[in-house]
């Protein structure tokens, strides 16, 4: 796509269309980080930018939820730090690997962050199954922190890495931690999500790996998307948003495997 004006439209409806679902369902990285590839950046590129641009929202978003958590630093801190660590040397990996290489590795993780997004439902429906009808969000011990952390470094590793899916996994292990309130869980994701992106950013931009005038665009999509366009996606419905954004997933994955990206 050789037009400027062109592609700046399609980056703009990508992340407007990314802010609309996100305010409801989740899952924008699967429309914005494809746009940034068909307007001709590189598959590390395309991340790099991806993942500035959803600072914002990941900001506002966790702004938001600030006051659900605040009283439970252990937890917090269980999140917080591994989230700082993984999301900087999942970063630092991605910046490591060729493009090439990289783009061996994007339909592969589109497919799984598509999965992740479509059982989504059902893995909280089963999480909360297993938990006991007595279970609140009393204070876990101290070893289960620690598998917490554990868990949040690797999932904070792909989220530096790549990111899609990253929310799903986080609230997956809040549940299992017997995080029942659906606020606190979202705040704790959502402070997590912000120092993933955070510092993979910083990373991002000290590598010179950013694009600024795609990264800009998007972030302007997806704030009035957000804004405006969460009325429209309420209306449809979560599952209907979610059934879209999962074909998509799974006609990028295929149209990626078929063309080897």
């Amino acid at each position: 796509m050789t037009d400027p004006f062109a592609r700046h439209a399609l980056l703009f409806v990508a992340g407007f269309v990314a802010g609309t679902i996100n305010s409801v369902a989740g899952g924008g990285s699967l429309l914005t980080f494809p746009a940034l590839l068909s307007v001709g950046l590189g598959p590390i590129a395309a991340n790099a930018t991806n993942t500035v641009a959803l600072i914002p929202g990941s900001f506002a978003a966790f702004l938001g939820y600030r006051d659900t958590f605040a009283h439970d630093r252990r937890l917090l801190t269980a999140m917080a730090l591994p989230s700082v660590v993984g999301g900087s040397l999942g970063a630092l990996a991605a910046m490591r690997v060729s493009d090439q290489t990289f783009a061996r590795l994007v339909p592969w993780l589109i497919l799984l962050a598509t999965t992740l997004f479509a059982l989504q439902d059902p893995l909280r429906r089963a999480l909360r199954a297993r938990l006991p009808p007595t279970a609140s969000d009393a204070p876990a011990p101290p070893r289960a922190h620690v598998t917490l952390a554990l868990f949040q470094l690797a999932v904070a590793f792909y989220g530096g890495f790549f990111g899609a899916g990253i929310g799903i996994l986080m609230l997956s292990a809040l549940a299992m931690m017997g995080v029942r309130d659906v606020h606190r869980a979202n705040g704790l994701k959502n402070l997590a999500a912000v120092c993933i992106n955070g510092f993979a950013a910083v990373a991002f931009l000290l590598g010179g790996r950013v694009v600024w005038m795609p990264a800009l665009v998007i972030m302007v999509g997806a704030a009035v998307g957000g804004w405006g366009g969460a009325g429209l996606a309420r209306r449809a419905g979560q599952v209907a948003v979610r059934r879209v954004v999962t074909a998509v997933g799974v006609g990028l994955t295929a149209v990626m495997f078929a063309r080897g990206l």
